[in-house]
């Protein structure tokens, strides 16, 4: 199937909801599923949706709120605390959260009269480590790009030619993800990783992972960039800001940026 027919496809589901709300985090996907719903539907016929747990990053929020007003449209945030389940990072941390947070979601678009809550999960997304996707399917959460056959590539393209700002955007995960399974988390823990991740996309590495081992923050960057982090002298500025957040060894991963790190083997989300 061409790109135009997936295209196609993904109009033709839009058209048929008549209106829907978009779980919306600011990244490739649920930035371009928006912004194809405002296209099809027009903006007063769609509400972006986004939850706000503490494992997610206040730098995140913050764009998904400012693509939102950029793209005229009405932008629900849904504060959550901390979930109890979640709290020592278990292998189905995953599954209980995304549970959780589209239950939020769908209970309010529903209070809204809005039928359909849309995620942007897609094809590439069935061959990934995506326990969540089970939460997606029970809750019957509509996923529009992956029924449409679009690819994260396609995603990337469609967005490139529409001047959808996110279009090469870095991909991203919760922080949850920066610590090995099993071991418990906490707000300062999160707030030392994400502050971690900051200082490195300061540096000027947007595809970055500061996990989490202690006292040792293991930083992962593309290998094609590991010379200039080095020779550049960036380590040491970086070193030194990572021990003022409260780690005591600073290391870089020499098999590089790689999702899904931290899951069990095989897998490559996160």
């Amino acid at each position: 199937m061409s790109l135009e027919n997936r295209l196609e496809n993904l109009i033709n589901i839009l058209k048929e909801m008549d209106k829907c709300a978009v779980a919306f985090s600011g990244g490739v996907d649920s930035t371009f599923l928006l912004a194809a719903a405002v296209r099809v539907l027009g903006k007063d016929m769609v509400t972006a949706i986004t939850m706000v747990p503490p494992y997610v990053a206040q730098w995140e929020i913050k764009e998904a709120g400012e693509l939102a007003v950029e793209m005229g449209v009405a932008h629900i945030q849904i504060q959550s605390e901390m979930i109890d389940q979640v709290k020592m990072n278990p292998t189905d941390r995953c599954y209980i959260c995304k549970t959780f947070l589209f239950k939020n979601m769908k209970e309010r678009a529903l209070g809204l009269g809005i039928n359909f809550l849309c995620d942007g999960s897609n094809a590439d997304d069935t061959g990934d480590y995506r326990p969540g996707m089970r939460a997606l399917k029970e809750l019957k959460i509509r996923s529009p790009l992956l029924e449409a056959g679009l690819s994260k590539q396609d995603i990337r393209d469609i967005s490139k030619e529409w001047g959808v700002p996110t279009w090469d955007k870095p991909p991203y995960a919760c922080l949850l993800t920066r610590v090995p399974h099993h071991n418990e988390i906490d707000l300062s823990l999160l707030e030392q990783i994400e502050k971690s991740e900051v200082v490195m996309m300061k540096a000027g590495f947007p595809y970055v992972r500061v996990r989490h081992h202690g006292e040792i923050a293991r930083i992962e960057i593309p290998v094609d960039r590991f010379e200039e982090f080095i020779s550049g002298s960036y380590y040491l500025k970086v070193c030194e800001e990572l021990k003022k957040l409260g780690y005591k060894f600073v290391t870089l991963d020499l098999n590089g940026y790689k999702m899904g790190n931290m899951n069990p083997a095989g897998a490559v989300n996160g």
